[in-house]
């Protein structure tokens, strides 16, 4: 069976922030809570349904990072306000993919300023297809775009920490950014990292096994013992655990080159079951090991 058929949690995820009628998916999100996790001094993951909410309070506003599906905003404006009644002015989006994004177009109407890399906007601008989900992606409202964009970095500068975000060479995607909260010591990953099980990597939209582990070398060299990671996905996080997520991409992607080098068909190379000794740890997620090898295997079989 292709990848393409097989049925998973992230495909049922996508499959609802991407079904035509807005009342089905606020049907289907309704029962959805929004858990605020502490991180650091006025610093919180969000977590409901999607992407991890990263959230900045202070003085100057509320700056988030992402904002999961369209029929939780008002869920999470409430878990924001439940922090700061300060309004919040920036929203920065990790990359294009609908459970980061979702929430854009009611933000933006409400007059919030979104912020993402120029190639975030540039996809959700135009339709796209996903073809691991067979989804079409219909372009989003002129609401849901991000009005400021930027190519490498850009710092914001708000209640009392410097907020580097930079653009990493195309990892989950070809928009991806991590955001660094420099006093802190805290930062958000986006879906360069998924804590604790196999990623989804869109090699359709940029994304590659190798982009995603040198994306992972770069927050390791930014984070010691100490820092504080919110992942795309995942439990909030440390250097340790993302530095045993990228051991494991490492190991997947050397034993499917192997298999690649050696003659071996994405049949015949799964059915060996190359990734048994990862699967106990990593193979509960979002993908199953047949997935998340598929698309490892297509992407490195690509040259």
């Amino acid at each position: 069976m292709t990848f393409s058929h097989r049925c998973s949690a992230f495909a049922l995820g996508l499959a609802i922030s991407l079904a035509p009628m807005q009342s089905l998916r606020a049907q289907d999100l309704e029962n959805v809570e929004i858990e605020t996790v502490p991180v650091a001094e006025g610093i919180y993951m969000l977590v409901g349904e999607g992407g991890n909410i990263g959230v900045s309070v202070g003085a100057d506003g509320a700056f988030l990072i992402d904002d999961q599906f369209a029929p939780l905003t008002e869920k999470i404006q409430a878990a924001v306000s439940a922090l700061s009644q300060r309004p919040i002015r920036f929203i920065l989006n990790t990359h294009w993919h609908f459970d980061h994004t979702g929430g854009n177009e009611n933000f933006g109407r409400a007059g919030v300023t979104i912020v993402a890399h120029d190639n975030v906007r540039e996809r959700m601008s135009v339709e796209q297809f996903l073809s691991a989900f067979d989804r079409t992606v219909p372009a989003s409202p002129p609401e849901a775009l991000p009005i400021i964009t930027f190519n490498d970095t850009v710092t914001f500068h708000l209640n009392g920490n410097t907020i580097e975000t930079l653009h990493v060479p195309p990892a989950h995607t070809d928009g991806d950014s991590i955001v660094h909260f420099r006093e802190a010591d805290v930062i958000h990953t986006g879906d360069v990292y998924f804590n604790g099980f196999y990623p989804f990597i869109d090699i359709e939209h940029g994304g590659s096994i190798s982009g995603m582990i040198s994306a992972a070398d770069l927050v390791l060299e930014m984070a010691d013992e100490d820092t504080q990671i919110i992942p795309g996905h995942g439990a909030l996080s440390n250097r340790a655990e993302l530095m045993a997520y990228r051991d494991m991409l490492v190991a997947v992607r050397d034993r499917t080159q192997a298999a690649i080098d050696a003659g071996m068909s994405a049949d015949d190379f799964i059915a060996s079951n190359p990734t048994a000794d990862l699967d106990v740890t990593w193979g509960n997620g979002f993908l199953s090991p047949e997935q998340f090898l598929r698309i490892v295997y297509e992407d490195l079989a690509r040259g």
